[in-house]
């Protein structure tokens, strides 16, 4: 509760739940008025008689549950039956089931088990991005060393351009919270909660894994200035080598950590398909069997051939079902009719790019240096150059984005882009805050007064009591002519895409 005194993460929660209830709305309004397009997406068979308040639920809540959602939600009440459901982790899934079948248990007597899973993805959804907008601020502060660019930041994700995929069943929301949450953890040296945290977060999605360098470089850094203190100090050997090994284990250890839960998840499968005890006519419905001979899903089956991912020297489900069902791989998605889908990944890929250059330009030999200094030098850098954007601390944010790019780039559906990164990394809402803060007629308008940390590392906060934030975004449609472009730009991009996700992805039409 003592966080809650701070009146900048106050109005940040405050503001991401209005975002989130206004988003409820509109795919409400949007969902009745404009008729939904046939698309070939997944979509089960019904089990449970609608009832009068089932209808309801569906009529409020059904734009939310298109596309991968019927997956999330398929997986939550049948488990694992196909194959391509492997696609997804079940982290998610589980949470949304155990919240359906425990904290929505009373609501039974009047709603089926899908209503109930429906209603239980949006509220935890709603409730795990207001929570990830308020670790977003408070990892701000710490690493920006800047409370308005922190704040800045933390409304922009409140108005993500992944808005839909907030509110909607996705694990995007879970994945952030859990994301921002670790990095928070680890900036604050709680390494072994951050570990945590991030192995929860590779339960929820498979890029997870890639945080692991998180944890690497914050070892790495913490060995490279302990050794240079040592050399000084004329240490003896014995003790360095010893040093260096308690160093190689404790990063391996919490790396394997953060990897497990997806080679886990791998060997399930394996155990699942490869070596099955079950047959379909065993297990499921004759509803559900019909639907995989119909659509060709392959399902467990005793009797039948293994699958060919299950002879692979490494026998991974997750890449031959990127690879099998969604055509996923190295530059298979430059193709002059996915152009449409690239304009679509432009703005977040250039506001990326852009974010590293801007980086890299400012700090030459300290990203040479792979963000390592001696222990001892950061205090001789100038409080200018550790603070905001360009300081030291937002390094290894930076090329954790810029690998995410890169990779959803060459290998995956471009369009995902914008939910891919909006949803893992902090850097673009760092960076849209740093190009926004200096309009003076709007964004600028927020002011706070922060200190920078004591030696210890540890934060130093000095807030006015009579200091109350200022929300640009409740004035966002005010002097809007007098706006810089850049500002207009970026303003209207977040907006935009906000405003535009929900239209699309609550009538099946195709979005990020």
């Amino acid at each position: 509760m003592q966080l809650l005194r701070d009146p900048f993460l106050r109005e940040v929660l405050w503001f991401s739940g209005c975002c989130r209830a206004l988003s409820l709305l509109l795919q409400v309004l949007f969902n009745t008025l404009i008729p939904d397009h046939a698309a070939d997406a997944f979509f089960p068979p019904r089990f449970c008689e609608p009832g009068l308040w089932d209808q309801f639920v569906e009529g409020l809540l059904g734009g939310l549950t298109h596309w991968d959602a019927e997956h999330f939600l398929f997986i939550a009440e049948h488990g694992y039956l196909f194959e391509h459901s492997f696609a997804f982790f079940p982290l998610f899934p589980l949470s949304v089931i155990a919240m359906a079948k425990l904290t929505l248990w009373p609501m039974q007597a009047f709603l089926c088990l899908r209503s109930r899973l429906v209603l239980a993805a949006v509220l935890l959804n709603c409730l795990f991005s207001t929570l990830a907008a308020g670790a977003l601020y408070r990892l701000g502060c710490v690493v920006l060393q800047c409370r308005r660019m922190a704040f800045i930041s933390a409304l922009l994700f409140c108005l993500t351009p992944a808005n839909v995929f907030m509110v909607a069943g996705y694990s995007e929301s879970f994945f952030a919270f859990l994301a921002f949450g670790a990095m928070l953890k680890l900036e604050k040296g709680q390494n072994w909660i951050s570990c945590l945290l991030f192995s929860l977060g590779t339960g929820v999605r498979s890029n997870g894994v890639i945080n692991a360098g998180f944890i690497i470089h914050a070892h790495c850094s913490r060995l490279f200035r302990s050794l240079c203190m040592g050399i000084r100090s004329s240490w003896q050997l014995p003790l360095l080598l010893k040093m260096l090994c308690k160093a190689s284990i404790s990063m391996l250890l919490s790396s394997s950590i953060i990897i497990m839960p997806f080679v886990l998840f791998q060997y399930y499968a394996y155990l699942t398909f490869c070596h099955p005890k079950t047959s379909p006519e065993q297990v499921v419905s004759k509803t559900l069997f019909q639907l995989s001979v119909d659509k060709g899903y392959r399902m467990v089956d005793m009797n039948g051939t293994p699958p060919v991912w299950c002879s692979y020297q490494y026998p991974m489900v997750y890449s031959y079902i990127q690879d099998v069902y969604w055509n996923v791989g190295f530059l298979r998605y430059f193709d002059t009719k996915q152009i449409p889908n690239f304009l679509l990944a432009t703005p977040v890929i250039v506001l990326s790019v852009c974010a590293a250059w801007t980086y890299v330009a400012a700090n030459p030999w300290y990203c040479a240096r792979l963000g390592l200094l001696r222990k001892g030098l950061e205090a001789k850098v100038s409080e200018k150059s550790i603070a905001g954007f360009c300081g030291h601390r937002p390094f290894v944010y930076i090329v954790h984005n810029s690998a995410l790019l890169l990779f959803g780039l060459l290998y995956m559906h471009v369009q995902v882009l914008t939910r891919f990164l909006g949803s893992s990394s902090p850097v673009i809402y760092w960076f849209a805050a740093h190009l926004l803060q200096n309009d003076p007629v709007s964004w600028g308008s927020v002011s706070a007064t922060f200190q920078h940390h004591s030696p210890e590392g540890s934060l130093v906060e000095k807030l006015d009591p009579q200091l109350l934030p200022v929300n640009p975004v409740l004035n966002v449609l005010r002097g809007w002519r007098s706006w810089r472009t850049l500002t207009k730009a970026l303003t209207g991009y977040f907006l935009c895409y906000w405003l535009l996700g929900l239209v699309l992805f609550c009538n099946f039409l195709p979005w990020t």
